[in-house]
């Protein structure tokens, strides 16, 4: 029963894990990377579709996207999207390609981008934490419905709190590499 409680606390703090990676990638660095437009979607015939799936996206280099669609009439729809996010990006079409260069960061746009990940990681945490005492609230009505001892009780906390901690360092560890990430030059 409580091996139950263990797993299954460790599988939801691995899910606010998951969760910090994707909102780190929302967060720009100096340096390209694709996974910079996941989360965004495009109106593809009436249906909101991620952008990975209507079109190919590519690092040209440090400072450029190249997108790609499969259909051409889907260039405007994803400017249009591009545009509306909140990164800042500027693009500019040629032909069938939309690039998108992506412009140098400021230290104030540096340390503002810090915030915000400072910010996310301290909402993974949290999150982590609640995890653990919603956890550590299942096992004390273990304890009172007499299905386990003082002993396994104790036991359980402490590993509980163990789990949590590792998470907890995980989150810590991401936040230290993705500001060493963004104020890199």
């Amino acid at each position: 029963m409580i091996d139950d409680l263990k797993k299954d606390a460790e599988q939801r703090m691995a899910k606010s894990l998951d969760a910090l990676a994707n909102a780190f990638n929302k967060i720009r660095t100096g340096r390209a990377h694709s996974s910079l437009l996941n989360g965004m979607s495009i109106d593809y015939y009436g249906v909101d579709t991620p952008l990975s799936q209507a079109a190919s996206i590519v690092v040209e280099d440090s400072r450029t996207l190249s997108v790609t669609p499969w259909e051409r009439s889907l260039i405007p729809e994803i400017e249009k999207a591009i545009m509306k996010s909140n990164l800042g990006l500027n693009p500019t079409t040629a032909g069938s390609v939309i690039r998108i260069p992506l412009p140098a960061l400021t230290e104030e746009t540096r340390k503002s981008y810090g915030k915000q990940a400072k910010s996310e990681a301290e909402g993974s945490r949290v999150s982590i934490r609640n995890i653990r005492r919603d956890v550590l609230s299942d096992v004390k009505d273990l304890l009172k419905e007499k299905e386990i001892s003082e002993d396994e009780d104790r036991k359980a906390q402490e590993d509980i709190q163990k789990i949590t901690d590792r998470f907890i360092a995980s989150v810590d560890e991401a936040l230290s590499v993705k500001e060493k990430d963004l104020m890199e030059i």
